[in-house]
């Protein structure tokens, strides 16, 4: 179960590589940190949100505090509820760990990235079940919400991601992210699409919308 504090806990999490769940985790809690004092808890193993807010300069400094996951991730976690008002956790790539489970465990939210297809909608399906279980023996008010990325500019979603999205036992938010070259150019600089000014405003627009809608379920 989640602390009762007043802080929010987001885990983003997709157990399939690629769906650009980093690249979330760092401009959501850059979005958040806007709104209030913001964590980002990099708990993969990879440790890409540690080096991607590690290359940020002076100039750009990356907005939210960034630490590493510790062994025990849900004392971690409480603990540094009494310092933010929103932490953001970047699981790892996998359930076959007990890093993912513990996040889940003390998150409020869990958000999961997706490609705008249907197979890789049906590769998260081990995912749902996992949020099931953890519902039903340790955090049953955990939210779970799914989130299409990398959605071409000019092409809606296909009527058959459409069904797929409407089947699946998570629901989907109504903002998307849509494939934007400034996603791939804030990792290379240690920034957030805030950073950009005019040519990351779209972009920073599309994770302002994410946040509104997710802070109102």
């Amino acid at each position: 179960m989640p602390d009762l504090m007043s802080s929010l806990v987001f885990s983003i999490s997709n157990q399939k590589g690629g769906t650009g769940k980093t690249t979330l985790s760092v401009n959501f809690a850059a979005g958040l940190s806007k709104r209030g004092r913001t964590l980002l808890l990099d708990a993969d193993p990879q440790g890409s949100a540690w080096q991607w807010a590690g290359m940020a300069t002076e100039e750009h400094t990356y907005p939210a505090s960034v630490i590493r996951a510790e062994d025990d991730l849900q004392y971690e976690i409480n603990r540094q509820r009494q310092k933010h008002q929103f932490i953001v956790i970047d699981c790892p790539p996998t359930l076959e760990t007990e890093t993912t489970w513990a996040a889940m465990s003390v998150s409020d939210m869990v958000l999961i990235p997706v490609q705008p297809s249907p197979i890789d909608l049906w590769a998260s399906l081990r995912l749902s079940s996992a949020i099931g279980r953890i519902r039903n023996k340790v955090n049953p008010e955990l939210k779970a919400f799914i989130i299409v990325n990398q959605v071409e500019q000019r092409n809606a979603l296909s009527r058959a991601m459409q069904q797929a999205l409407a089947e699946f036992e998570i629901p989907s938010l109504k903002g998307v992210l849509r494939r934007r070259a400034v996603y791939r150019s804030t990792a290379l600089e240690g920034v957030s699409v805030f950073c950009y000014g005019k040519r990351g405003e779209a972009a920073a627009e599309e994770i302002d919308s994410i946040i509104e809608e997710v802070l109102q379920k």
